[in-house]
């Protein structure tokens, strides 16, 4: 029988682990302690969704929250940092206790709020807009809650970080970012863990690589510092490490904090402090400006981990980017509505809407890593976003076509096709409208005959119910045009909107216009020539077309964990047929259907009469489990660069077959016989790519892998259990290949991109008398090398009405500096500024026009000092016509037109659109 240890009532020393007292003093440490700090931040990293729903996040959001309450009652040193304000947006909406004593507890400065985004979202697939709108609702809410922002980014657990963050972190007025991956195994940045993060505009944040983990176990947390001292940077004395049971949600637990303390008193790693992200930077900035210089500057992506994220699951993919286009349009539209109709600017329907989308754009759904019925629940919201959207569009239209002139027609059907893209654009419109047993043609708004042909009709009824057309729109920037659909004949010899088609000839082989002819080799069914008649130059002359369909298996878990390449040599598909589908005065369309397996896949190739640019439209039938899909583009390219379209810039990349993450194109730049040459991929819905060297240097996409849902390694699959594989079913998308002389900005890959996922909008009229005209424009951007990317209204309302100001956001997009001049009929201005390369800037544009305009940042804030820079005139600017030319290229050019005033304000004082002057208006 063992005695007790009798009571000697000697001081307690080194205590690693046991019951012991509580509230020993710190100090004295021992001589020998290290001499650094480090700063203990307790957090718990919340999956809003992954292996579980996002209902179960909900509920442990509150468990989590209420349990760090708790430990900050009983240590008034206890600190906890949160970075996702939708956690304490469902906390505020479920517990107002809760939230009671959170904002308390804020207040008091020992909750602490980082981040500022809504989320922690998937950072490499959003597009830029979409990171914006993280911040600008993210950040908001902490202001209009606590009355503070967050200063300090924080995105833990993502798999990758584009080159471009930076620049909207600033924008956000967030100075630093913390990150875990890539890890010092994952990436050239290596053991640097503290450094200067340095986007392609010249922002600037300071990065932390967070060491290790971002989460613990809920006991001792010696073992998790031990493991953060042996993978950062030593030589930086005070570092940061976190703590907390985190994934699932818990939080610092007491074991964890009692440890700290011990370890503390022991001085095993040096001081350890409970404290906070901004407490850290604060005391990096106390070092001085020579240290803060002496940093490594790191100027590209933070790359790469988990490269299969970039194209698990394609539903989600296309369900985002739908949603983010509608949002996008639906603003626009909204604002327009707004201004010229007074009609209210729906700010909490957008608000509502833009929130499902940010919460799925989660690092854990977005990339397609979560289990297969949250999915479910990601199609429900975002298909709730964009009916939101939908039906702010269509209201809007609605109530802009009532008022267009539209005088009578016997014999035709009147139609208006709006433009949501603040420059004028060239697009192929297809139309359904009754039926009429005999030929139909289509008019402009002048009653000039437009390109047009006969196309399928969706409804398969018979020849009296619903017939289509597809027509050639030439559409004002941010504007409409009226067109008809004349039942009758086309006249012997029109008078033609714009110039007549050109030859275009088609077979199972060539299709070719007057610009590019384009071989496929009946065998493959892919390019073996695409020949530039305006150079002389062949991209893809004698390229092997058997490349172009690539099957692999793919026997990676779901996330693609160590991955490097998916370019690996696959199995082509077999061509099982060719057949042309259209062959007309404004189109050719050639259809290709190939098979491997039980999977099927049509590539529709199409050719306009005036274009170099061939578009397909693919539909794919997927039935392979743990297989992948790759679509390569081989060229005939020597020396080539690759460059890939990145939220709000472009970033060149190695030619080394790495799977890459992109946004809507990709572009291979080289030489055929010693002459600058390139082809430029863009793509709706994909996301992963790689570009890769050989004889036939190539593009890749990766158009479908299908792994088990929510897989990681190292688990192995057993053989007995049942799985459901991604990807099993029908997926649409198109890509357009656009090739250059060397320049891949002549044809202005971006908004091609935008334009292919974003259509224009056709809808049938009826006949009425108006006081706008049968073309209008609301906002330009000149189609130059400025883009705007955002039109909306102001997130506050004007005068505490439901009113509105105009919100213009433009960014460089070809990494050179210019001035941009952006045409503002909508409101009777026009704003020009001097813009850096890749520079990104938002302006408010009041209703008063008295008011000046002035530049804010991206939660919509004042800057600090109002850029010189900056001039607004009342004058609105001319608006050229898309009707009176094209480029070589196919985009349409502008032209030489007088300038206008703007147009006076109707009887009501709501401001007209500027007309587009027609083609027979003097230059």
């Amino acid at each position: 029988m063992s005695r007790p240890r009798p009571t000697t009532g000697a001081p307690m020393s080194n205590a690693p682990a046991g019951t012991q007292p509580r509230d020993l003093p710190a100090t004295p440490r021992p001589h020998a302690t290290p001499d650094r700090t480090i700063h203990m931040i307790g957090n718990s990293h919340i999956d809003l969704v992954w292996l579980w729903p996002w209902q179960e996040a909900y509920q442990e959001a509150r468990a989590t929250f209420w349990s760090a309450i708790h430990r900050m009652d009983e240590y008034p040193d206890f600190v906890f940092t949160c970075d996702q304000m939708a956690l304490l947006d469902w906390v505020e909406e479920q517990d107002p206790e809760l939230f009671a004593r959170i904002t308390a507890r804020v207040a008091e400065g020992r909750w602490v709020n980082v981040g500022g985004w809504w989320c922690e979202p998937d950072c490499n697939m959003p597009m830029g807009e979409s990171f914006a709108r993280q911040g600008l609702y993210g950040q908001r809410y902490l202001i209009s809650r606590f009355g503070t922002p967050a200063t300090v980014g924080m995105n833990a657990d993502p798999f990758g970080h584009a080159a471009s963050l930076p620049t909207v972190l600033r924008g956000h007025g967030l100075d630093s970012y913390l990150f875990l991956r890539p890890g010092p195994h994952e990436s050239e940045l290596e053991q640097k863990t503290l450094f200067r993060w340095r986007a392609p505009d010249g922002s600037e944040v300071l990065g932390y690589r967070i060491p290790f983990e971002y989460c613990s176990p809920s006991g001792s947390v010696d073992g998790q510092v031990d493991k953060a001292l042996g993978t950062l940077d030593r030589t930086l004395g005070d570092v940061m490490v976190l703590y907390g049971v985190g994934n699932h949600g818990g939080g610092p637990t007491i074991a964890n904090i009692e440890s700290i303390h011990r370890y503390d008193r022991m001085g095993s790693f040096g001081r350890l402090q409970m404290s906070s992200p901004r407490a850290y930077i604060d005391s990096v900035h106390a070092r001085g400006p020579e240290f803060l210089e002496s940093l490594n500057v790191w100027t590209d992506d933070l790359q790469h981990h988990a490269p299969g994220c970039y194209s698990a699951h394609s539903g989600i993919k296309s369900w985002e980017q739908r949603a983010q286009y509608a949002l996008l349009s639906a603003e626009r539209w909204a604002a327009v509505a707004a201004m010229h109709d007074g009609a209210a600017y729906p700010r909490e329907d957008l608000e509502r809407a833009w929130k499902q989308v940010l919460l799925n754009q989660f690092h854990d759904v977005l990339p397609g890593s979560a289990i297969e019925h949250a999915y479910d629940d990601a199609r429900d919201q975002l298909g709730e976003a964009t009916a939101v959207a939908k039906r702010i569009i269509t209201r809007a239209h609605n109530v802009l076509a009532r008022q267009i002139d539209i005088p009578t027609e016997t014999g035709s059907q009147p139609m208006v096709v709006f433009n949501p893209h603040p420059w004028p654009v060239s697009t192929d419109v297809e139309m359904h409208y009754g039926s009429h047993p005999g030929e139909v043609h289509v008019v402009d708004d002048e009653g000039r005959v437009v390109v047009s042909q006969p196309t399928q009709s969706r409804a398969t009824t018979n020849q009296t119910g619903r017939g289509a057309i597809v027509f050639r729109a030439e559409v004002p920037a941010l504007g409409y045009r009226v067109y008809r659909v004349r039942m009758a004949t086309q006249p012997v010899r029109p008078e033609w909107s714009s110039h007549a088609p050109g030859p275009l000839t088609v077979s199972e082989t060539v299709l070719e216009n007057d610009l590019v002819r384009i071989e496929l080799d009946p065998r493959t069914g892919w390019i073996r020539s695409y020949r530039d008649k305006r150079t002389g130059l062949d991209v893809m002359h004698g390229v092997d077309g058997s490349t172009h369909t690539q099957v692999c298996d793919d026997p990676t878990d779901t996330w693609g964990h160590r991955v490097v390449s998916y370019a690996w040599p696959g199995d082509p598909m077999t061509t099982t047929r060719i057949v042309v589908r259209e062959s007309g005065p404004l189109r050719a369309r050639v259809r290709v259907e190939r098979e491997w397996g039980a999977s099927r896949m049509v590539e529709e190739l199409l050719l306009d009469h005036d274009s170099p640019v061939l578009r397909v439209d693919v539909t794919l039938d997927w039935r392979e489990p743990a297989r992948l899909l790759k679509l390569r583009f081989p060229t005939a390219l020597a020396d080539p660069r690759a460059t890939y379209q990145i939220p709000y810039a472009e970033l060149e990349r190695p030619v080394d077959g790495a799977e890459e993450p992109g946004q809507g194109w990709v572009d291979l730049t080289g030489t055929v016989d010693g002459r600058p040459a390139g082809l430029t991929v863009v793509v709706t819905d994909k996301h992963g790519y790689d570009v890769s060297p050989g004889d036939q240097p190539s593009i890749g996409v990766t158009a479908v892998r299908s792994p088990v849902y929510a897989w990681h390694d190292p688990r192995l699959l057993d053989g007995d259990d049942v799985y459901s594989y991604q990807d099993q079913g029908v997926q649409r998308f198109s890509y357009e290949l656009v090739v250059h002389d060397g320049d891949r900005h002549a044809a202005d890959p971006t908004r091609r991109a935008a334009l292919l996922g974003s259509r224009v909008r056709a809808m049938l009229e009826s006949f009425h008398a108006g006081d706008l005209p049968r073309t209008g424009s609301f906002a330009s951007d000149q189609a130059g090398p400025v883009m705007v990317t955002a039109i909306k209204g102001t997130e506050d309302a004007t005068d505490g009405t439901s009113g509105t100001d105009l919100v213009v956001r433009a960014v460089e997009t070809r990494g050179a500096p210019g001035t941009a001049r952006i045409d503002l009929p909508l409101v009777g201005r026009t704003v020009q500024a001097e813009f850096g390369p890749y520079q990104l800037r938002t302006f408010v544009v009041p209703a008063d026009p008295a008011a000046p305009v002035r530049e804010v940042d991206l939660v919509e804030r004042p800057l600090p000092e109002e850029p010189a820079d900056l001039r607004s005139t009342p004058a609105a600017p001319e608006i050229p016509a898309a009707a009176d030319g094209e480029q070589s290229d196919g985009e349409p050019a502008p032209s030489a037109l007088t300038p206008t005033q703007a147009t006076p304000p109707a009887a009501t004082g709501r401001p007209r659109p500027t007309a587009a002057p027609s083609a027979d208006d003097p230059a």
